[in-house]
């Protein structure tokens, strides 16, 4: 890539500040141009009863409960990108993976027995585990798929 695709200006590589990879950065106007494969990979973190959610302090979707997700990196397996994205987000290890969901081979879904985390700083406020049967979820579809806190 020489050229940035938002204000035409030349591009740069170099690691963004908050990110641990090269990317190119816009001279110009700082857009950061990811290419990666547009491919989101998570994990459903289970310890005992209780499932671990982080809450969205970035838009989309700011205040909203959601799994530990995110776009994979390029070379990065599903398997690799789920673990990846959930320590990132959480810190928490987890292990005996099961695949529970694809849909459409965009979103790709696992389900992990999880250790207790340690918390990160944003983009996610701190995780915190639910006990299932409390969860409760209105209006579940596909566009809405986790209620917003009380």
């Amino acid at each position: 890539m020489k050229f940035c695709s938002s204000c035409g200006s030349s591009v740069t590589q170099k690691i963004p500040q908050g990110d641990n990879r090269s990317r190119y950065v816009c001279e110009s106007c700082e857009e950061i141009h990811y290419q990666n494969p547009r491919v989101i990979a998570g994990i459903l973190p289970i310890y005992g009863d209780q499932i671990l959610l982080c809450k969205r302090s970035i838009e989309p979707r700011v205040g909203y409960w959601t799994l530990p997700a995110g776009y994979l990196e390029n070379g990065e397996s599903t398997l690799e990108g789920a673990i990846r994205e959930c320590f990132e987000e959480t810190l928490a290890s987890v292990f005996t993976l099961f695949l529970i969901s694809h849909r459409f081979i965009k979103f790709i879904f696992f389900i992990a027995q999880s250790s207790r985390s340690r918390y990160l700083d944003p983009p996610l406020s701190p995780p915190r585990w639910h006990y299932l049967m409390q969860l409760t979820f209105p209006g579940m579809n596909l566009h809405s798929q986790w209620s917003k806190p009380p």
